[in-house]
């Protein structure tokens, strides 16, 4: 796909059908896409043709239509490969999104290395699903899970994180952009600082993918999460990289076909590489979707997005903060484009039910980081969240719609 020569902003939204659609008779304001993004006509059509032209199962047939989607799927990892940096297509494994990913390493990692008396160490900033499979693989060990503070602005505090490490310490998982509040964990550091001690590193990437390149290499990251759907693929589909001198290491997660070397009643021996952890049919489809996807964003390049999205970034932070009654919750420097704010004297529910009638949709609750909303002390908050076919008359909407929530609520 050639690249696009200058990030024009209307041109990439005609490439999306969904902004074509009305809601309540108004012009659509997605501003959710770190819960989910929406797809473009080439995704879709991706999709589509893999269902309609090459649709059927991989790996094991030898007929025809396998061989195609074989190809596709297997493609679709070599573009991830590429995309990320890994050194080997065995470092990609699909699985069927983050929370998967997550508890694969938890557990597969897990029973290798911990024991009673381990810590495991995440932070304040983290999803409940780079949360919850730790704490699980935490009771069943006898290990403890520990989690870095941040401060009243929302930023991950490396000296606090640099005093937790310990000979204790057996892994760091920790997020690379806060899904709440859009900090940017300096996640090459952490990873640099906790090798320096001999502990493997997790960075859940869900909401870095989106919005800057990332390269696993560079970073030297053990093992690295992400999920389809909020980069403009299919949901059902994720990644997980791992290096593979874990993969080797690391017993299967899950037991089943293609992630066998030889099946016997007294004893099976397993695939090696990324097979080894793709037990049964796996997401065919949706993979091919996330590799057009890939495709997609690389065509406009991420260079082009950042700039774009920190330019919109700006400027809602400006035009909200001229509105009395909001809070923004979390102002790192070097932040995301997502904003979390709260409304004086009106509850985040009534605020997205409001804007919704003006087709603005924003995303309220504790976003699966309640660690987050106590130490801010809020039960939830609203989050608007952009992407790159985000426009200033997003944001101007966004206003507008809660100025009427101020006018209703007096």
């Amino acid at each position: 796909m050639n690249k696009i020569s200058s990030f024009d902003v209307e041109r990439i939204r005609k490439d999306f059908p969904i902004f074509s659609e009305k809601v309540h008779g108004k012009r659509l304001t997605f501003l959710d896409s770190g819960a989910s993004a929406q797809k473009p006509k080439v995704v879709l059509d991706a999709v589509q043709d893999a269902y309609t032209k090459t649709y059927a199962n991989v790996h094991r047939g030898v007929h025809h239509l396998s061989q195609l989607s074989t190809e596709l799927y297997e493609g679709a990892r070599k573009t991830i490969c590429a995309h990320m940096n890994a050194s080997s297509v065995d470092e990609i494994i699909f699985t069927k999104n983050a929370t998967e990913a997550f508890n694969l390493v938890a557990q597969s990692y897990g029973q290798l290395a911990l024991k009673p008396g381990d810590e495991i160490l995440l932070s304040y900033l983290e999803h409940h699903s780079n949360i919850v499979p730790w704490q699980l693989i935490a009771e069943r060990t006898g290990a403890t899970v520990k989690a870095v503070p941040i401060d009243s602005n929302g930023e991950f505090l490396m000296e606090e994180y640099l005093k937790l490490l310990s000979p204790k310490t057996k892994i760091v998982a920790v997020t690379h952009i806060s899904n709440a509040i859009g900090t940017i964990v300096p996640v090459k550091e952490v990873i640099k600082a906790a090798h320096d001690k001999g502990i493997p590193v997790l960075i859940d990437g869900s909401q870095a993918m989106p919005h800057m390149k990332v390269d696993v290499q560079e970073l030297d990251a053990d093992f690295y999460v992400f999920t389809g759907h909020k980069v403009f693929a299919p949901t059902g589909v994720g990644v997980l990289y791992a290096k593979n001198e874990w993969l080797e290491k690391m017993p299967p997660y899950q037991g089943g076909g293609d992630m066998i070397n030889r099946v016997t009643f007294e004893k099976t021996t397993y695939a090696t590489g990324h097979s080894k952890f793709e037990a049964g049919t796996p997401p065919i489809v949706q993979a091919i979707g996330l590799g057009a996807a890939i495709d997609y964003v690389n065509s406009i390049g991420f260079d082009a997005i950042a700039a774009h999205e920190q330019s919109l970034l700006a400027y809602a932070t400006e035009e909200l903060t001229k509105l009395n009654s909001v809070r923004i919750i979390g102002q790192a420097k070097n932040k995301a484009a997502i904003i979390s704010f709260e409304m004086e004297g009106v509850h985040p529910h009534d605020i997205g039910t409001i804007v919704d009638q003006a087709g603005v949709a924003i995303r309220v609750g504790h976003h699966c980081a309640q660690p987050l909303m106590d130490f801010f002390d809020v039960p939830s908050t609203a989050r608007a969240s952009f992407a790159l076919y985000n426009n200033t008359d997003d944001v101007d909407a966004l206003v507008g719609s809660l100025k009427m929530v101020q006018e209703f609520f007096g």
